[in-house]
């Protein structure tokens, strides 16, 4: 039986993806959520932007008026984590 495929979080207990690397893919996003897939040092790849779409708790904060960058990125964040990584 196949192994599941493994979250960024995951991926970051085992020490195969970094911090900093989450933060760049996060940054990235940010700066232009239509990129696509986010590929890794180690080759794994996330599709960050169907991460963040499938989010309900950033589909919420979408429609809050005001400023809520932080909050945005956060969520972004959390939503990121969960993703399922594929195998380089």
């Amino acid at each position: 039986m196949a192994a599941a495929r493994p979250t960024l979080a995951d991926l970051r207990k085992a020490g195969t993806i970094s911090s900093t690397e989450i933060v760049a893919a996060v940054d990235l996003y940010m700066r232009n959520p239509e990129t696509g897939p986010y590929r890794f040092a180690s080759g794994h790849r996330v599709d960050i932007a169907a991460a963040v779409g499938a989010s309900p708790a950033v589909s919420e904060l979408k429609g809050k008026p005001g400023p809520q960058e932080k909050t945005f990125r956060n969520a972004v964040t959390a939503a990121v984590m969960g993703a399922l990584a594929t195998k380089p």
